[in-house]
Formats: structure tokens, C-alpha cells, sequence
């Protein structure tokens, strides 16, 4: 595995730990940086494992900020993990990057909201609905939990679109514009 400079880690684990304060910060409003660092995670950084572990561990310890100051239930059931899980899944994906461009960040960042969206809704539906009685237990109650969730989705797309943009752009300034120059000097 090639060795990540430790400038770098220190940019994105600042970057991430940034965009997981807004993600409380931003709160009722749902524009969430969770699918972005997911994102930038999982295509920046070398080291797999700690690609996993900023992303889940931002979004835990805004869980529990919001848990702990009474801002909103961070911990609400069995689907949260699914959440979790779901966000593995787009580090994973994310893995895949191999070029970081303009054109790779979009795609993967409107790919990562249909996942997101498709599979927290299935997961509601599946696991929290049973308990919370939200929708009907048969395939109109399965539309109105999706139809329902639209509003969502369209915030999350864009929340998506900026944070991927915000890590990926304020990463490459800093990697090619201020670290360069230090090295230079």
C-alpha cells in the first residue's frame, strides 16, 4: 500500500471532523455531509480501515451530540445500524475511484443519494415501521414510506453534491496550492 503524507490525512481527517459539526449544526434542516464524507473517505484516503472508521465515527459522535444536548434522538432503533451500514457501502463504492474529477465526484455523489435513499426507505419500512406504525404493512403502505421520503431525498441530493464538492475541492486547493508551497519554500 503507498504511503499517504501525513499532511494529507491530517487535511481530510480536518475536513471530515468539519463536515460532521454541520451535520448537527444543520439540524432540523437534514443538510446532512454524511454521504459526502463517505465519499471523499473512501476516494482519498490510502489506509482502508481508517477510511471506514472517520466517516462512522463522525457520524456516531453526532449521534450522540445530538443524544447527549437533547437536540434530536441520535439513537432510534435497529434501522440506525442499516444507516451505518449504508455508509460502508458508499466508502466501499467510493473505493472505486480512481481518477478524482469533476465528473467522478458528481457520479458518484448522485449514485451514493439513490443508494442512500433507496435503501434507508427500504430499511425503514422493513425494520422501523413495524415498531413506529408509520405506513400500512402492505405495498401502499411500501409507496407512501418511499413517496413520503421524496422531500428528503431531494435535500440529501444536494447536501450531497455540496459536501462532495466542499472536501474534494477545499482538498485539491490545499494539497496543490498551499502544501505545494510550502514544500517549495
Amino acid at each position: 500500500m503507498n504511503k499517504q503524507s501525513s499532511g494529507s490525512i491530517l487535511v481530510a481527517v480536518l475536513l471530515i471532523l468539519a463536515a460532521a459539526t454541520s451535520r448537527v449544526l444543520m439540524y432540523p434542516d437534514n443538510f446532512s455531509p454524511i454521504i459526502g464524507m463517505a465519499i471523499f473517505a473512501g476516494a482519498i484516503l490510502k489506509d482502508k480501515r481508517f477510511a471506514f472508521v472517520l466517516p462512522i465515527f463522525s457520524m456516531f459522535l453526532s449521534d450522540l451530540m445530538f443524544e447527549v444536548f437533547h437536540i434530536a434522538p441520535g439513537f432510534w432503533g435497529w434501522g440506525q445500524l442499516v444507516g451505518y451500514g449504508i455508509l460502508a457501502l458508499i466508502t466501499v463504492i467510493a473505493f472505486s475511484m480512481k481518477k478524482i474529477s469533476v465528473k467522478n465526484v458528481l457520479g458518484y455523489s448522485l449514485m451514493s443519494s439513490v443508494i442512500f435513499y433507496l435503501l434507508s426507505n427500504l430499511s425503514f419500512f422493513i425494520i422501523d415501521n413495524p415498531v413506529y406504525h408509520t405506513y400500512t404493512q402492505d405495498f401502499a403502505g411500501f409507496q407512501q414510506c418511499f413517496i413520503q421520503a421524496l422531500p428528503f431525498f431531494r435535500t440529501n441530493l444536494l447536501a450531497d453534491l455540496v459536501y462532495s464538492g466542499l472536501l474534494f475541492g477545499t482538498f485539491y486547493v490545499v494539497n496543490n496550492y498551499v502544501v505545494s508551497r510550502k514544500q517549495i519554500a
